[in-house]
C-alpha cells in the first residue's frame, strides 16, 4: 500500500486512466484525509493482490478498501463518503432514500460505463506522473 493510505482507515481506489476520475479524486484527497481515507489508482501493483480481483472487475467501479480488508464499490463509495461529512449529508440522505437510490445509483452506472469516452471528448487526460 502507498505511504498515503497505510495509516488510514481506508484507501479510495479510482481509475488512473481516467482523466476525469485521476484530476477529481486526488483534488478531493485533503478533504478525504480529515475522514481517514487515502487516495491510490486503482492500477496501483499492490491493489489487485489486496483486493483479490481480476482487471475487468477491478477497473468498473471506483472502489473504498478498508484497512481491515472488507471493500465497498460505486455508489456505495459515494454514500460512504457523503455520509461522513456534514455538509454532503443532505446529498447523502437523498441518494439513500427509496426510489432516489435506484435513479443515484443508475446515475452512477451510467457515468462509469461512460467515463474514458467523456474524458476524452471532453479532453481531460490523466495528469502526468
Amino acid at each position: 500500500m502507498d505511504r498515503a493510505g497505510a495509516a488510514a482507515r481506508g484507501v479510495l481506489l479510482y481509475d488512473g486512466a481516467c482523466g476525469v476520475c485521476a484530476r477529481w479524486v486526488p483534488a478531493w484527497a485533503p478533504t478525504l484525509a480529515r475522514i481517514g481515507l487515502g487516495v491510490a489508482p486503482l492500477q496501483a501493483s499492490w491493489v489487485a493482490e489486496r483486493t483479490h480481483l481480476g482487471a475487468d472487475a477491478l477497473l468498473r467501479d471506483v472502489r473504498l478498501l478498508f484497512s481491515d480488508g472488507s471493500q465497498l464499490a460505486g455508489p456505495d463509495v459515494y454514500r460512504y463518503v457523503m455520509r461522513r461529512l456534514w455538509w454532503a449529508y443532505p446529498v447523502y440522505l437523498l441518494a439513500s432514500a427509496p426510489g432516489l437510490r435506484r435513479l443515484f445509483d443508475r446515475a452512477y452506472r451510467a457515468f462509469a460505463d461512460r467515463r474514458l469516452g467523456i474524458s476524452h471528448t471532453c479532453g481531460l487526460r490523466p495528469p502526468a506522473d
